[in-house]
């Protein structure tokens, strides 16, 4: 593995389904899960050093793989792997911190032009390095996996119909 890769896990405040619905084991998207669609595929424009892999959009978290390009110069990874000054007058550093921020903040806009004082998210994020090629096929498999799994997971909540 090249890159060094993370599997990033975020989740909505109170673990409120905001996104869409597993139907048959798949996830269906609401225009709210469009728009998380929307500003994951939008990262690499604002942050050119990182390239997007698996991701999932569940009804109350997001699961996604994020690979860090090291050849492309002054790229940090890491929390602690703080900003140049230069890359702070460019406009925003290029940690995973940053990164996720960024995502964040793109889909909080969105909810607050419906509802300005809507909180969407859970303070803070979970993050875990992907070391070697086994994990990174491993991650792939429980992202790809999730919605059919949606049931067993840690974050459902069975919701009143």
């Amino acid at each position: 593995m090249r890159s060094p890769g993370y599997f990033i896990t975020l989740c909505t405040q109170n673990r409120a389904c905001l996104f869409g619905d597993i139907i048959k084991g798949k996830m269906v998207l609401n225009d709210a899960g469009i728009m998380v669609e929307k500003c994951w595929n939008e990262i690499p424009q604002h942050f050119t050093n990182v390239i997007l892999d698996e991701h999932a959009i569940m009804p109350n978290h997001f699961h996604g793989i994020i690979m860090i390009d090291c050849d492309i110069v002054g790229a940090n990874v890491g929390a602690n792997n703080y900003s140049r000054l230069r890359e702070r007058k460019m406009g925003t550093s290029k940690t995973i911190g940053s990164i996720i921020r960024g995502f964040k903040i793109g889909v909080t806009k969105w909810f607050r032009q419906k509802s300005p004082d809507f909180v969407v998210w859970q303070r803070n994020y979970y993050e875990r390095v992907i070391r070697c090629e086994k994990e990174l096929f491993e991650m792939r498999q429980y992202i790809i996996n999730n919605p059919a799994n949606w049931e067993m997971d840690e974050n459902y909540f069975r919701r009143g119909k």
